[in-house]
C-alpha cells in the first residue's frame, strides 16, 4: 500500500490548517489557558507522553534534548507507551498526523521525537 501521509509537529495553540488531517495532543497535561473547543483536536493521547520524572528532569532545556530523546525513546518500550505509539502509527497510516504540544519550542519536545520515530518507520516500509 502506497503511503502519502507523514507526521508533523505543531503547537496546540495554532489553528487547524489545511495539512491537518488528524490532530492529536501528546502532552500528559492539558495546555494552560486553552479550551477544548479552541484546541480543535481529534484526540488526546496522553499515554504516549514521557514520564513525569523525565519531563521534570528535562524542563525543555535545549542542552538536555539529546539525552531526553535517548531516555524517551527507551520509555516508548514501556507497555502503555508502546500501545499508545501503535495507536498513533495506525492514525498516520494513510493520512497526515499532526502531533500537538503546548511547549514553546515544539522542535525540542516529545512530539518531535515521536514524529521522528513515526516518520522513520514509514520511510522503511
Amino acid at each position: 500500500m502506497q503511503r502519502n501521509s507523514h507526521v508533523r509537529v505543531e503547537r496546540v495553540y495554532v489553528e487547524r490548517g489545511p495539512c491537518d488531517d488528524i490532530r492529536v495532543l501528546v502532552d500528559r497535561l492539558w495546555p494552560r489557558g486553552l479550551s477544548r473547543a479552541r484546541a480543535d483536536l481529534d484526540d488526546w493521547c496522553k499515554g504516549v507522553a514521557p514520564s513525569a520524572e523525565l519531563r521534570t528532569w528535562y524542563g525543555h532545556d535545549p542542552d538536555r534534548f539529546a539525552e531526553f530523546e535517548r531516555r524517551y525513546r527507551r520509555e516508548l518500550d514501556d507497555p502503555e507507551r508502546a500501545d499508545a505509539l501503535r495507536y498513533l502509527r495506525e492514525l498516520a497510516r494513510c493520512r497526515t498526523l499532526t502531533l500537538l504540544t503546548a511547549t514553546r519550542k515544539p522542535e525540542i519536545s516529545e512530539a518531535a521525537v515521536l514524529a521522528d520515530v513515526l516518520n522513520a518507520e514509514q520511510a522503511t516500509e
